[in-house]
């Protein structure tokens, strides 16, 4: 299996090309903003054993692991394996699992930087 992942020790410089993106969540009228729908799901953590990861990924980032046909994050140009560097300023290279998907719920907008294996420029 080809390792789509790229190593990276949380908490120290990174050495990548940061890809902003932004995804306005979706959802009908009346729904709250905690419930509107991203289209995506996050694996890894620091709290997370990234050596027993599916994926085959190499520290303990958060990452994108699946993204659900015809959704916000599809549109918004995220992908499965991007890792996510920041969301909305916050910094996602040191967070637990269960802090990474309780900031993700609780905003409408998210502003990322991800980082992208194989991308260097634009």
């Amino acid at each position: 299996m080809m390792n789509l992942a790229f190593s990276h020790e949380p908490g120290t410089a990174i050495s990548c090309l940061s890809i902003p993106i932004t995804l306005h969540k979706e959802g009908g009228p009346g729904i709250p903003e905690t419930e509107l729908k991203c289209g995506f799901k996050i694996g890894g953590g620091i709290d997370q054993d990234y050596r027993k990861s599916p994926q085959g990924y190499e520290d303990n980032g958060i990452y994108v692991t699946d993204i659900a046909p015809d959704s916000a994050a599809g549109r918004a140009g995220l992908r499965v394996h991007d890792k996510i560097l920041q969301l909305n300023g916050y910094d996602f290279t040191m967070v637990t699992h269960k802090k990474a998907v309780d900031y993700i719920k609780k905003l409408p907008v998210l502003n990322m930087l991800v980082a992208r294996k194989g991308v260097t420029q634009t």
